[in-house]
């Protein structure tokens, strides 16, 4: 079986992922993990299913999340990487530091983004199906 991914929807889900990661690392940094679960929720939540029949499992839910967890994620290392300055900032706060370490502090910052919402959105992708069906 082979699940119907609709793109349209995981995309959404994943920019959904990625701005509210960034503006809530910005704003109040404790709650950056609501962005993946919010985008691998919807991602799941407005699924449909295979293409045989309608339903959905808690499986198939971690996979549409998992896979707009990861895509958002791919979006937060590009903003970290190009964009807000913050590689500057990094750089400015480690001064005393020789350029190869902030590079190596910039790639496990990077690595650890894309982790993170990789696995909070496959935790959304799991609700968000089990409140499909339980909701109903």
């Amino acid at each position: 079986m082979v699940i119907i991914m609709e793109w349209k929807i995981i995309g959404l889900s994943a920019v959904v992922n990625a701005v509210l990661t960034i503006l809530l690392s910005i704003m109040v940094f404790p709650l950056f993990f609501v962005g993946p679960l919010i985008g691998g929720f919807l991602a799941a939540y407005l699924s449909k299913g295979y293409e045989d029949y309608d339903i959905m499992d808690e499986k198939d839910g971690a996979v549409v999340g998992a896979v707009s967890g990861l895509i958002g994620g791919l979006i937060i290392a590009l903003f970290i990487i190009f964009g807000f300055g913050m590689i500057d900032a990094l750089i400015k706060t480690f001064i005393g530091n020789t350029g190869s370490n902030v590079l190596i502090l910039v790639y496990i910052v990077i690595q650890l983004s894309v982790l993170m919402s990789f696995v909070f959105g496959l935790i959304g992708g799991v609700i968000g199906v089990y409140i499909k069906d339980n909701g109903q």
